[in-house]
């Protein structure tokens, strides 16, 4: 679905912008060693970490839909 999809990349662009600031996976979060535990793929999140990342989505859709885009799947 097309919600989840985008929570995934708002996850993957997440983990980009992080790497680049030099953050890497860590057991709990660690911003000293820059370190979390949300530095793996969205589908080994936990749920709450999931749920973040959805309400973005919903939001970026609302978003386009209030400005009076339509989302059309070809």
């Amino acid at each position: 679905n097309l919600m989840e999809a985008l929570a995934e990349n708002v996850h993957e662009e997440w983990m980009r912008g992080r790497i680049k600031q030099g953050w890497t996976y860590g057991e709990k979060r660690d911003d000293d060693k820059k370190q979390t535990p949300c530095m793996v793929p969205y589908n080994e999140l936990p749920e709450e970490e999931k749920e973040y990342d959805r309400q973005t989505a919903r939001a970026t859709i609302q978003f386009i839909l209030d400005n009076g885009y339509k989302i059309v799947k070809e």
